[in-house]
């Protein structure tokens, strides 16, 4: 397992091309003094040992210097010892509904930025769970597959928007069918699939696909979030979402449909606002479930790398160091030989 221990140092990077430009800028106005002050062919015969390529060289391999003294500042790491941890357990799916209605703000500062904080507050308390993410509009897919590494599930939170995924719309069906088949094979512990979504289904067959997930011992449960009263779609030119007719869409939560799917699959629906009672209700339905033995494989021990980087550092310093901006006088004395 590799990792940074400083990330933070990384955004150092954005020097590297940044350098670069002024480099170039300064190369192309330091060109153009020249052919003012005289011909190319007479510059060329006054400083013969002149080199074109070699001062670029010579920056260039600075620029790959100070990106590995960046990196080394950021403390490469590589786990050198797995430990595999056993608690007792259950397995959920989190599936956010990510289409363009979960932009609307009727709930603060939005559907879908309440949904990121409340899947974050629920890994907070998935500490002894394995979960997974998956996201859906018209399509679903998997973010994060099933596991207990609580981190990376965070860090996946933060790119989702309804960008993601082209095909705008709701398909609940499809995010539980994938849900499904996002579980592992055992069968000695509860399994849950935990759908945030305003209940906007376009596509039909949830309460179907919920049913054959209860079949299969898997409890569905839904959170809602919106209001029903409605509210328009913000759009990135500050208007709003538009119908054909030139009227402003209204998303409403659908809390009938969300009760029916959450019934079929044998769970519960929970209204989402802006308290932290939502979170409260569903630990305290999953506390109710089966917990069995799961074990999750982690890298206890990390040795720093940045050693290895700095050896190379080191030699490119030598190499630059050695490199000279102008040709190299006694290749030029055996050119001269050889013509005459």
């Amino acid at each position: 397992m590799f990792r940074f221990a400083n990330p933070a140092y990384l955004w150092l990077l954005l020097l590297i091309p940044l350098l670069a430009v002024v480099y170039h800028v300064w190369a192309f106005k330091r060109r153009k003094r020249m052919a003012r002050f005289g011909d190319k062919t007479l510059l060329r015969q006054l400083v013969p040992d002149y080199s074109k390529y070699r001062p670029l060289l010579k920056f260039y391999l600075m620029e790959v210097i100070l990106a590995l003294l960046v990196v080394m500042m950021a403390r490469p790491q590589i786990g050198t010892k797995i430990s595999k941890d056993k608690r007792e357990g259950i397995e959920a799916i989190i599936a956010m509904d990510i289409s363009n209605s979960m932009l609307a703000e009727d709930v603060a500062p939005s559907r879908l930025e309440r949904s990121k904080r409340l899947v974050e507050d629920l890994l907070n308390h998935f500490t002894n769970d394995k979960i997974g993410l998956i996201v859906f509009a018209g399509e679903a897919f998997v973010q994060l597959p099933i596991t207990a590494d609580y981190i990376s599930a965070k860090m996946f939170l933060d790119n989702i928007s309804p960008s993601l995924i082209g095909s705008q719309g709701t398909d609940i069906a499809k995010a539980i069918e994938l849900s499904q088949h996002s579980f592992s094979q055992n069968s000695k512990f509860g399994k849950a699939i935990i759908i945030i979504t305003d209940g906007e289904n376009h596509e039909g067959g949830a309460e179907e696909m919920a049913r054959k997930a209860q079949k299969a011992g898997i409890r569905v449960f839904i959170l809602g979030i919106g209001s029903t009263a409605g509210a328009p779609i913000p759009m990135d030119d500050g208007s709003y979402l538009q119908d054909k007719n030139g009227q402003t869409v209204m998303t409403r939560l659908n809390e009938e449909m969300c009760r029916k799917v959450a019934e079929a699959g044998k769970g519960m629906y929970i209204h989402v606002d802006n308290t932290a009672a939502a979170e409260q209700m569903l630990d305290n339905e999953i506390a109710k479930m089966q917990h069995g033995e799961i074990e999750s494989v982690s890298y206890s021990d990390y040795a720093d790398r940045f050693p290895a980087v700095a050896g190379v550092v080191l030699l490119l310093l030598i190499a630059e160091a050695l490199l000279m901006e102008r040709k190299n006088p006694l290749l030029n004395r055996i050119n001269l030989f050889t013509k005459k």
